[in-house]
């Protein structure tokens, strides 16, 4: 199986991404989440530090940013009918690869401590429990927007990070 070419996403593309997030998202239906509210937003995506895309139209996207001097991955959504093709990993490693073009040295993320498309597959890919000492302003405003949308309250949430060098 061959993976499509990451991309730089373009501006016109960026309703379609929200689709593409809102269906990654019906995987939590399966585990009992419920509807989740996509937060990703135009506004937010043109804002980023860069989006990056696979396929055309695009079947999985990932946005990253700068919170707290470092690279923050934002998110990262493979929609429904195109997982478990490697597309997720490829994603991931290209955020890595322009955050470390960037300049930064280490990329954070939050995400779902259990549930095995997050928290064990961001760490079974080089990330790291994020040391409480190290959780920055931004981290900490992640956080409190987690909790105040509801997310904390679906399951366990852990800070990662990962050294970019």
């Amino acid at each position: 199986m061959r993976i499509p070419e990451l991309r730089q996403s373009v501006p016109g593309e960026f309703e379609h991404l929200i689709e593409v997030e809102a269906s990654a998202d019906r995987r939590f239906t399966a585990l009992g989440f419920g509807d989740l509210t996509p937060g990703t937003t135009v506004e937010g995506l043109a804002h980023a530090l860069g989006v990056l895309v696979v396929g055309r139209p695009a079947v999985g996207f990932c946005q990253v940013v700068e919170l707290d001097g470092q690279a923050h991955l934002e998110g990262l959504y493979v929609h429904l009918d195109h997982g478990n093709q490697g597309i997720g990993t490829s994603l991931l490693e290209g955020a890595k690869l322009l955050a470390r073009g960037a300049g930064f040295g280490a990329m954070t993320l939050s995400t779902f401590a259990e549930v095995p498309f997050n928290g064990p597959f961001y760490l079974r890919r080089g990330f790291l429990v994020l040391a409480e000492a190290a959780v920055g302003p931004g981290l900490q405003a992640v956080r409190r927007a987690e909790a105040s949308n509801g997310i904390t309250a679906l399951g366990p949430r852990v800070l990662l990070w990962c050294p970019l060098g």
